[in-house]
């Protein structure tokens, strides 16, 4: 370990700051010698502050003197820092912590000491809110809201109070706005002014409401009114980093205060959608910071290289973590977080960017804000120019390593370029800086259309839309984009002829898409900044037409084209991805829902969740951006599995609200179970598929009040799945195959359901309600109950049963349905007609009732094919049978599957051109004749 002589030895080398204050103030060496080796924290940080505590006792004040405290404070609060940063004791975390709760810390002294005075002189402000005294509100911006601050930052500060008023109390009254002003204009004095000690902190004002020429401080609905009004993108931007430094988080005020400023920021700030416009926005800005900064530098000798500014210095770094936070923070609260490294973190932890090129971002960052902590204390200086004297070059290099290591000037420019390049490369590529890789967005050609031999019914469209009063509303840009997007998409269409669907039709669909979203310029971004998102785009309107109308109905899944890892995540690793899946959604609801009901804004976030994975189940299915495509089981026994999610999560969003409404306890789980019926019970759920449920409650048979507590909430758990709000509906909701069918109570008694599947009593279940339970299962609710409805499903289909009368019964059924979806069309239909899908259902659904007495493996929910494998190596039906049977039950669902891909409502074919259709036919029907003795359709 290096000693304590040749440790501040280096620290005096490295900074002639440094050097000039333990000349003047010698004893200092000793207390570093003490002080050194501690880490730099909250409580060392207030033991330098004690003389500023002491002061606020004081019956008298000496303003110098309390400015003079400070200011010592922080010198040796800065050779503190210096000392562990250069010696290699203090992480980069440590430096900009120590810094920023210096900055807190100084503040609220501050603030307490200018009270005092006010006080005596004018009373006090008062909140009619709270019923309080009224705090001034400071908001750290840029590097202190982000806990970053570097060894010579300003800080940018901005002045907030609650409402207007007049304050009591005191000889004389003043405005709160002239009282707040005040104490900010002292505020400033204390930090800012230099005397023989130097100053605290350079403060910046520029970032409150109109800049230098607003007010210094203004009331929270002044602030509202000016960001509604006038708020510019580039304060957005600003705001992402504005954090309440003053209340202190510890006092009873700051929770309130903090609020209140959320409430008029989080709007502002974040967008309720994807927000894909602020790339160009950002593009923008930076390209206007840039030729500052170079402007700057070619003014003055040895300013070549900002690494602040310059290309692949740290703003751009903050700007990638800035628009990805602008982006998604509106649809996922991860996101509004302020630290530069910990939203990368969460890039890299939600798979935005590939790992590597965080890793690199992450590590660009830590050694450009090491460097440039480097540049700063050589003379306490704000600058952030590399110097060009190769003597401070190479005094750098040094400083870049331990004291006991060494490493020459070319090795540090070496490195520096190694990272700034990657930082260039990486900003470059995300905010598509190579102009040949975006959307031309430059005027059409006049009299360009479509070519009217490849897309006819295309061509006439084009010339509807340019003559349309749609078109001329939009804005100039968007109209723009919109017709250099229809181009784009005719030409590749034209070079990449699709197969199955014209041209023509595709281009069709392009442009159904393009004017739903023509007023929404994000999603327009999308697609012209991201040449894969168009990619992708015309790749799914040619497979699937249920796609293309989903997509334009839900245009806010266009980000989801972007890349394919999420649909990677969900077929290599489902289990974890839906864990996944639900924490964002829990966190979500939590944010919507903390402050009050919220249930309207919940409704919406479920719809979202839904469609979104739904569409990623979609690509997956289609192929696009994984390597193969999905078998229509694992396509269902994703949307099964999403559909239980959103029944659990609105079942325990919903409970408290009801149990509230009755007395309940809110935390206990209710004895609730929603049981699954149909596709959803037998997991082959579609993409429109409705949802058969059954709601159970577990009480006494007599409890009236049970049952009207547990009939509120299914009918508000029906009402949220069903609604249809802003974002679209979630589900069709079926629950006709409780007792006794729509005229029976929408919740039914456990005990009275156990009883009735049973037939223990007058009110008894019919055959074909045993057969809809072979494909029951429980899916939300409370497990406890999920396990007493499985043992009654267990109970009920291992009864011994008639054979002949169970054939009978299950034959006349089948009849009836068929009756009721007639074919009058030559065509076969693949579900409904003899040899189809239904008649195999019916096959298992018999062989499970009349054969799980004797083989209990029959009762596991396992689905068909599985099941008719378990009946043919029990010898209940030829094997070979079994495995055609379930060829065929697999055949006829991927057909039928892909046809409503298409748009079809009917899956009928015409069986001339399908002889593996023909074949799986056959086998249904042989497999019928043989077991039920006579035909489906008679």
């Amino acid at each position: 370990m290096t000693s304590f002589p040749v440790q501040i030895e280096f620290l005096k080398q490295h900074s002639s700051y440094a050097q000039r204050w333990l000349h003047s103030r010698p004893e200092w060496v000793e207390w570093l010698r003490l002080q050194g080796a501690r880490k730099v924290d909250v409580a060392g940080i207030r033991d330098l502050l004690t003389p500023c505590q002491d002061a606020l006792a004081s019956p008298d004040q000496d303003e110098a003197q309390f400015m003079a405290d400070l200011r010592l404070a922080r010198q040796r609060l800065m050779l503190w820092i210096a000392f562990r940063d250069l010696n290699g004791m203090a992480s980069l975390g440590e430096v900009t912590h120590a810094l920023s709760h210096f900055a807190e810390e100084v503040v609220a002294l501050s603030i307490a000491y200018i009270r005092e005075d006010l006080k005596r002189r004018f009373g006090l402000p008062w909140s009619t809110v709270t019923g309080s005294e009224m705090p001034l509100m400071v908001v750290g911006m840029g590097k202190l809201g982000g806990l970053e601050l570097n060894l010579s930052s300003d800080i940018d500060l901005i002045f907030l109070y609650e409402h207007e008023g007049d304050t009591q109390g005191g000889p004389k009254s003043l405005s709160y706005h002239e009282w707040f002003t005040r104490m900010g204009k002292r505020l400033i004095k204390l930090l800012a002014e230099h005397d023989a000690n130097g100053f605290v902190f350079r403060v910046d004002m520029r970032l409150r409401p109109n800049g230098d020429s607003g007010p210094l401080v203004c009331s929270l609905d002044m602030l509202e009114e000016y960001l509604l009004v006038q708020g510019r993108e580039w304060e957005r931007y600003a705001w992402i980093k504005g954090r309440l430094i003053a209340p202190l988080p510890e006092s009873p005020d700051f929770a309130h205060c903090e609020r209140e400023l959320d409430q008029l920021i989080r709007p502002f700030v974040y967008r309720r959608h994807l927000d894909y416009g602020v790339i160009a926005s950002i593009r923008e800005l930076h390209a206007q910071i840039q030729h500052e900064a170079e402007k700057r530098s070619s003014n003055h000798h040895g300013r070549s290289r900002d690494i602040k500014l310059g290309r692949g210095g740290i703003r751009e770094i903050e700007f990638l973590a800035q628009m990805f936070q602008l982006m998604r923070g509106g649809t996922d609260p991860r996101f509004r977080i302020r630290p530069t490294l910990e939203v990368l973190d969460l890039v890299k932890q939600k798979e935005i960017l590939p790992a590597s090129e965080v890793e690199d971002l992450k590590a660009a960052y830590i050694y450009l804000r090491r460097l440039e902590h480097r540049i700063q204390v050589w003379e306490d200086q704000q600058t952030h120019y590399l110097p060009e004297d190769e003597g401070a070059r190479t005094r750098l290099a040094a400083s870049m390593v331990d004291p006991n290591q060494t490493q020459d000037r070319n090795a540090f420019m070496s490195e520096l370029d190694k990272h700034q390049a990657a930082v260039a490369q990486y900003f470059e590529k995300a905010f598509v800086l190579d102009d040949a890789a975006r959307l031309d967005n430059t005027s059409l050609p006049a009299g360009w259309e479509p070519n009217g031999m490849l897309f006819p019914e295309s061509a006439t469209r084009w010339l509807s839309w340019t003559d349309s009063s749609k078109q001329r509303q939009l804005p100039e840009k968007s109209r723009i984009i919109f017709n250099n997007l229809i181009r784009k998409a005719a030409d590749s269409l034209q070079a990449d002829q699709p197969t199955g669907i014209s041209a023509d039709q595709t281009l069709l669909r392009f442009f159904d898409l393009l004017e739903a979203v023509a007023r929404r310029s994000a999603y327009l971004s999308i697609l012209s900044e991201y040449p894969q998102a168009l990619s992708n785009v015309l790749a799914l309107l040619k497979a699937s037409q249920w796609g293309a109308e989903y997509l334009t109905r839900h245009p806010h899944l266009l980000d989801y084209l972007l890349n394919s890892r999420t649909e990677k995540a969900l077929i290599e690793q489902p289990e974890q991805y839906w864990q996944e899946v639900k924490a964002t959604l829990e966190m979500r609801l939590n944010d919507v829902m903390a402050d009050g009901d919220g249930s309207e804004q919940a409704m919406d976030i479920l719809r979202i969740t839904h469609h979104t994975e739904t569409f990623i189940t979609l690509l997956a299915d289609l192929g696009i951006g994984v390597d193969r495509e999905l078998s229509v089981e694992k396509v269902s026994d994703h949307l099964s599995a999403l559909a239980d999610l959103i029944l659990q999560t609105t079942f325990e969003r919903v409970w408290p609200s009801v149990a509230k409404k009755f007395g309940l306890p809110i935390d206990a789980t209710a004895p609730f179970a929603v049981i699954s019926y149909g596709k959803l019970g037998g997991k082959e759920l579609g993409y429109a598929s409705d949802l058969d449920l059954v709601f159970l409650y577990q009480a006494e048979e007599t409890d009236f009040a049970a049952q009207e507590i547990y009939a509120l909430l299914a009918k508000r758990m029906i009402n949220w799945l069903t609604a249809y709000t802003s974002t679209g509906s979630l589900f069709e909701i079926d629950t006709r195959l409780r007792p006794n069918g729509s005229a029976g109570f929408l919740v039914t008694n456990a005990d009275a359901f156990k009883k009735y599947q049973l037939r223990e009593g007058d009110n008894a279940a019919w055959v074909w309600e045993h057969q809809a339970l072979t494909r029951a299962r429980f899916s939300a609710g409370s497990k406890v109950l999920g396990a007493f409805f499985d043992d009654v499903r267990f109970e009920v289909l291992s009864q011994k049963r008639d054979v002949d009368q169970l054939r009978h019964e299950i034959l006349e059924m089948r009849r009836k349905v068929h009756a009721g979806h007639p074919n009058p069309t030559p065509d076969f239909d693949l579900k409904h007609d003899a040899g189809g899908m239904v008649d195999i259902e019916f096959i298992v659904q018999f062989l499970v009732l009349a054969f799980s007495n004797t083989y209990p493996q029959l009762i596991g929910n396992l689905g068909n094919i599985a099941l008719l494998r378990i009946a043919g190596e029990a010898g209940l039906i030829q094997a070979s049978m079994a495995q055609n049977v379930g060829d065929a039950y697999r055949l006829l669902r991927a057909r039928q599957h892909r046809l409503r891909l298409d748009g079809a409502e009917k899956t009928r074919v015409d069986l001339e051109c399908e002889p593996q259709l023909v074949k799986a036919r056959e086998v249904v029907l042989a497999l019928w004749q043989e077991i039920f003795l006579a035909p489906s359709n008679a």
